[in-house]
């Protein structure tokens, strides 16, 4: 299993050891044996290791990784370089230029948000090949939840972005009034023009940051070199 390497590991370290969680690392253990799972096992916990929890500003919600082979890499909606951007991915890009006027990048790498203090987290971080969901039921979002109440109890005011209804479920974990709430459909191709468009989040993002003293995000993705 991998360990944590900052400052989310003395906040993780007891859900480690709790029973649900062995029984859910010992299922997920079985998947990579047996089946093709996603993301490779040394990327489950990128979002955590690039964004440490003293770094957070803004959490940015998503359901599982991506099924397809190659996408995922541990950050919610995020590819690797030189993986076709996906649908949803392509939707997030459209909003961003009509928000605060970003350029499309040429890649759907997003570690530059996640540097930025972005977290990019799936409720569920692992998922068979080509069945979208599927681990969504073995015990990740026991562990993803404690993930989302640690941030509900930091100080500092957090931007939860949660698009779509899986997401916005997870509102009522978030109880301290001093965050920032921002729910809306989901920039999926069925849902996008359903409240997710027009919702203006990178914007609305930014402008509560500069109220409570903190620096905004960078939104613009810089191209790579081909």
């Amino acid at each position: 299993m991998t360990k944590l390497l900052n400052d989310w590991s003395s906040k993780l370290q007891s859900e480690f050891e709790k029973a649900y969680f062995h029984k859910l690392w010992d299922k997920v253990q079985e998947g990579y044996e047996r089946r093709e799972v996603y993301p490779e096992e040394q990327d489950i916990y990128s979002a955590l290791q690039l964004t440490p929890l003293s770094a957070v500003k803004v959490v940015i919600l998503g359901q599982d990784p991506y099924h397809g082979a190659g996408q995922a890499h541990g950050l919610s909606f995020s590819v690797k370089p030189g993986v076709q951007i996906p649908p949803s991915l392509r939707n997030i890009y459209k909003e961003l230029a009509t928000d605060v006027g970003c350029n499309v990048p040429n890649h759907g790498y997003l570690t530059s948000w996640a540097q930025q203090g972005v977290l990019l987290l799936n409720t569920s971080l692992t998922v068979r090949a080509n069945e979208a969901g599927s681990h969504r039921k073995l015990g990740w979002e026991m562990f993803t939840d404690r993930i989302i109440k640690v941030l509900n109890e930091c100080q500092r005011p957090i931007v939860f972005l949660l698009w779509g209804n899986h997401a916005i479920e997870k509102q009522s974990l978030i109880t301290s009034k001093h965050h920032c709430i921002l729910p809306s459909a989901h920039p999926s191709p069925l849902a996008a023009y359903r409240g997710f468009f027009g919702s203006r989040p990178f914007s609305r993002t930014n402008e509560f940051l500069r109220s409570v003293g903190s620096s905004p995000i960078n939104w613009q993705i810089p191209d790579l070199e081909c």
